[in-house]
């Protein structure tokens, strides 16, 4: 088997655009475990788990910007981290007017 090659930032190639039920947010605070807190661009801060998925792959810190799907209950204070975009996707989607926080 071997190992699984990682990769750097620097070659990622896909982005992920937010869907109609998505939300951009910015990292706010770290709060162990899975846990993190994140102001959202509708203005509500969210409490956010990072999905299983990502937890070991992708290393998030304060100030990035991620995807966050919220809960089909506690909408307005729970979600899911989809995605975490790195600087440089960040910036293009602030160009293209996707991200206001």
């Amino acid at each position: 088997m071997g190992k699984k090659k990682v990769l750097n930032e620097g070659s990622l190639h896909e982005m992920v655009y937010p869907s109609q039920n998505d939300i951009l947010g910015v990292v706010v605070k770290l709060l162990g475990f899975d846990r993190i807190m994140v102001k959202c661009q509708d203005g509500k801060e969210r409490l956010c788990r990072i999905r299983g998925k990502m937890k070991r792959r992708v290393w998030i810190r304060d100030g990035d910007v991620v995807l966050v799907s919220p809960w089909d209950f506690q909408s307005d204070t729970r979600g899911d981290v989809v995605w975490r975009y790195t600087h440089a996707q960040a910036e293009i989607l602030r160009k293209k007017g996707y991200l206001t926080v």
